[in-house]
């Protein structure tokens, strides 16, 4: 009768190391097939939430391409506040250009940077701002976001709506404290100031880059 011999320390580690990586494979297998199953959902969401936000500053009614499929990328400017690659997404009705959204970035807010989202169009004037992320004091400079401004009908943030970097002296770009034309709350300036120069410089990055900004692709 033919005796088995214990299996050595090698060997052992051998067959755990083996096992261990078929381990390994299949769930990593499983992984990525999660995620394959799982990705055109996930990217659905991501688009849904994108247009979302974007229906805030530009109307559907607008344009008529598909808004996401059409993009530029913009490089880091200090006119956006940006300090790394953006896109841009570009409104088109009948194939002609209509409106350009794109991020901007306020760093100089009372608690830090202040992001934006705004819509352009092409004769220059703005078709919305929206704010997307901000650190202000609650109840003070919050107020920015149409749902915590007070204002209901005239939210403070919609007073962009129709003026641009070539039709609005440097003048009008301040609040009425500074003797310009924008409103702002007594004891949060700083707010105000901060998203209305990015407002103002965006517009300018727009005006300036026009041609390529709107180049088909």
């Amino acid at each position: 009768m033919t005796k088995h011999k214990p299996p050595t320390a090698v060997g052992m580690a051998v067959r755990t190391a083996v096992i261990l990586f078929v381990f390994v494979i299949v769930f990593t297998g499983l992984l990525a097939g999660a995620y394959l199953w799982t990705k055109p959902a996930l990217e659905a969401s991501a688009a849904e939430e994108k247009m979302k936000l974007i229906d805030e500053v530009l109307p559907r009614t607008a344009y008529d391409n598909e808004l996401l499929k059409d993009t530029v990328a913009l490089p880091a400017s200090p006119l956006l506040g940006s300090e790394e690659e953006t896109v841009a997404y570009r409104a088109r009705k009948g194939g002609q250009p209509v409106a350009l959204v794109l991020e901007a970035v306020a760093p100089d807010g009372y608690a830090g940077k202040i992001r934006l989202i705004m819509a352009v169009n092409f004769d220059g004037s703005i078709a919305g701002v929206r704010v997307t992320q901000h650190k202000e004091t609650p109840g003070l400079g919050d107020y920015i976001e149409p749902r915590k401004d007070k204002n209901k009908e005239r939210p403070w943030i919609t007073q962009f709506n129709g003026y641009g970097y070539a039709s609005t002296t440097d003048k009008e770009w301040k609040v009425k404290k500074d003797g310009g034309h924008f409103d702002s709350v007594a004891g949060a300036t700083v707010t105000p100031r901060a998203v209305i120069k990015a407002v103002r410089k965006a517009t300018k990055y727009v005006a300036e880059n026009q041609t390529q900004l709107y180049a088909a692709k």
